[in-house]
């Protein structure tokens, strides 16, 4: 239904609230009651100067009979609407349960408080889902909580032995007795500490998915509180490491300071200034810059990705995986966060390059989510620089990706592009048919290899 044709509601619902009698804002308007009862049942339009009089009579400008509920709300209404998935009536009812798009505009002007709350029902729902993707992700994958799962068997095992022998071997020498029950008491020990740092441990994963756990974690998490960029530097200096607001272990320092010193020296040869004229030109086009910066594909991504945010620039995330495939940074975007554990959707562009060296890849991809969002990712697969002779080949890949509604006509996007449905990673992917799939989904019941 127009918005238009939902003004005599908006009129109806003022006049109710501002206690008038249909035949008083009737009188005072000039009109009959008849006609503005027509006009609030929408079977009357109205515009001009009844318009401007009924809003001067009801207190209220005439937008706020005309427009009606506020876009954001209308928008998140359509966005919950869009991606709702159907499903059964109660009662064994046939049919689904779809929600009555052409009314929203009417819900949403009589109801305005239990519109704003399925709204924010539905962006709690995104931030949820994100959630449980990124704990499954460290729960399937996370090293510490295998390492910690087989101690605590081992350490059950141990007791249980001793236990057995204990308790069926008899008369035993009284020196390997006292040697049994030291064991027991020992392993008891380890299995109460293991159990207990396992339990904390568990705790902290369902309250954050945040806890580090890896010196890559606190690297990346020491760049995300920067907005990953450091403008130290475009000075030519070095952030502290160490200090109050720097890194904690030896490990994630060293990291770090391999990441600064190579993003100081692509710094020094692609100044913000040079990369303001290259995004102005061309957009955020990685091989417009590593063409008037001199410099490599891989070494533009970065650096596009390492630029403070500023106003009409669009966001843009990176990631970085080695020959294995194992990611080695990852600077997320809001519906677009890479696995923190594990292997990603082998459909990313970032793993076709990794088996195309030396070949630039675009692609427009759609990460499945609430809502879906389209990207423009690039990706390029290079050798890393040999430090000896005879040294094995080693190669790392790096996919700049942008979110496909920010670029506002930035960027060169291949008219008729094909859009590659991907995910996050298999176990939480909803995707059916995908001749990726390397494992069964969670979120699907019934799952169709392709």
């Amino acid at each position: 239904m127009p918005r238009s044709a939902l003004t005599g509601t908006r009129i109806r619902e003022r006049r109710s609230l501002e206690g008038l009698k249909q035949a008083d804002l009737a009188r005072d308007v000039g009109i009959s009651p008849s006609y503005l009862n027509l006009i609030e049942h929408n079977r009357r339009r109205i515009g001009g100067k009844l318009l401007v009089d009924l809003a001067r009579a009801l207190g209220v400008e005439p937008s706020a009979l005309t427009e009606g509920a506020q876009v954001p709300l209308m928008e998140g209404l359509q966005d919950a609407a869009s991606n709702a998935a159907p499903g059964p009536r109660r009662g064994g009812a046939k049919g689904t349960t779809d929600p009555e798009t052409a009314r929203a505009e009417e819900f949403a002007g009589r109801f305005p408080g239990w519109a704003a709350l399925v709204v924010a029902q539905r962006d709690r729902i995104t931030a949820l889902e994100r959630r449980v993707e990124a704990l499954n992700d460290r729960l399937a994958h996370d090293p510490f909580l295998s390492d910690s799962l087989h101690e605590v068997l081992s350490t059950v095992t141990a007791i249980r032995s001793t236990a057995g022998i204990l308790n069926n071997a008899g008369d035993i020498d009284r020196d390997w007795q006292a040697r049994f029950h030291r064991n027991l008491y020992e392993d008891s020990q380890r299995l109460a500490d293991g159990s207990q740092a396992l339990v904390s441990y568990l705790d902290t994963v369902g309250k954050s998915e945040d806890t580090l756990s890896a010196p890559l974690d606190e690297v990346e998490a020491w760049l995300a509180q920067r907005d990953f960029t450091i403008p130290e530097l475009e000075c030519g200096m070095m952030p502290d490491l160490v200090g109050d607001e720097g890194l904690r272990s030896p490990a994630a320092q060293s990291l770090a300071r391999k990441w600064v010193l190579r993003a100081r020296a692509e710094a020094e040869k692609m100044p913000v200034s040079l990369v303001e004229d290259v995004i102005a030109a061309h957009g955020p086009d990685p091989a417009a810059l590593a063409q008037e910066a001199g410099v490599d594909l891989a070494a533009a991504m970065r650096r596009l990705a390492a630029l403070p945010p500023k106003e009409g620039r669009p966001p843009m995330g990176l990631v970085i995986c080695d020959g294995s495939g194992a990611l080695t940074f990852r600077k997320p975007l809001d519906g677009f966060a890479p696995p923190r554990f594990g292997a990603a959707c082998a459909l990313w562009p970032l793993y076709q390059a990794l088996l195309r060296p030396m070949v630039p890849i675009r692609r427009v991809v759609e990460q499945q989510g609430q809502p879906a969002r389209r990207y423009l990712a690039y990706a390029i697969c290079q050798p890393r620089p040999p430090k000896s002779f005879d040294a094995p080949e080693v190669v790392e890949v790096t996919m700049l990706f942008l979110p496909l509604d920010r670029l506002d006509g930035l960027g060169h996007v291949p008219r008729d592009a094909e859009v590659l449905g991907v995910g996050t990673s298999c176990r939480v992917c909803a995707r059916k048919n995908c001749v990726a799939r390397r494992e069964p989904s969670m979120v699907l019941e019934d799952v169709e290899e392709g």
